[in-house]
């Protein structure tokens, strides 16, 4: 009787629906997701991540190689700013290339991860669309899936962003290509027909039994992306679609090599600030 008391005292398993939300509403959703889910992300992807690598998507693309923010070598003395940085491992990159980041996640449980790891930088817990930074106080700027998928007005972060960062600054995010929305989020063979319009921009939600959203994720197209960063005051110099790399045989949520190999997974934008 206690074993089945206890089962039916679980929270039901929340409903997902495509429905409108909000700022407020999908930055209370998340901030709560992610305090929930933060040790469940670690444990399942915490190898693949490492402790201080700068990984910026499932296809594995490394920043090593990649140097979407521009050569090791000069991101010494450089002030970076990393958004959605969950345990830090970007930052903790960054740092031991001789730059000085700031780490910067909305959930407070993340950063606890990023303590339980270590590193000598600071951790912020703010909102990356009110960033708690005076004007012009950041080099070089990145966010790797961190962010920008779960808020409702992607350019209020953007304009955030552009304002912290110093003439001639670069901003560096990562996001789900847009083409996936289309697609189901499956990594088997049922992810590769298209099931939804790519023009469909209403949210992806999961809600309690009161109609209470307790995650949010945001569809932009591949224009709006574009449009978003160009109205914000930056120049895009760079549009990265990393293909999957053959030594990649690990499945990421709707991320596989089946699929990685047939459509893009992710987009990365390199942005200026002039």
């Amino acid at each position: 009787m206690i074993q089945e008391r206890e089962v039916s005292e679980r929270p039901p398993e929340p409903e997902a629906t495509r429905r409108a939300a909000g700022v407020t509403e999908s930055a209370r959703a998340n901030r709560g997701w992610w305090d929930r889910n933060a040790d469940e992300y670690q444990v399942e992807h915490g190898t693949f991540l490492g402790d201080d690598r700068f990984v910026w998507c499932p296809e594995g693309l490394d920043e090593v190689e990649a140097e979407l923010l521009g050569p090791a070598e000069e991101l010494k003395g450089k002030d970076v700013l990393e958004i959605g940085a969950g345990a830090a491992q970007c930052s903790r990159w960054l740092a031991a290339q001789g730059a000085r980041p700031v780490a910067l996640d909305l959930s407070h449980r993340q950063l606890q991860h990023a303590l339980r790891i270590g590193g000598s930088f600071p951790l912020v817990c703010a909102d990356a669309a009110v960033l708690p930074f005076a004007d012009g106080s950041f080099d070089l700027a990145c966010s790797a899936y961190g962010a920008l998928p779960f808020v409702a007005d992607p350019r209020l972060v953007l304009r955030e962003v552009r304002r912290v960062l110093r003439p001639g600054g670069r901003f560096v995010f990562s996001v789900t290509h847009p083409i996936r929305w289309a697609f189901p989020d499956e990594p088997g063979p049922e992810g590769l027909s298209v099931s939804a319009s790519y023009f469909d921009r209403t949210p992806y939600v999961e809600q309690d039994e009161e109609g209470r959203a307790v995650y949010v994720e945001h569809h932009r197209t591949l224009g709006d992306r574009v449009r978003d960063v160009v109205t914000s005051g930056f120049r895009l110099v760079d549009l990265v679609e990393p293909e999957w790399p053959d030594w990649n045989t690990s499945e990421w949520g709707g991320w596989s090599p089946l699929r990685g190999h047939l459509i893009p997974g992710t987009a990365i934008f390199v942005c200026v600030r002039d």
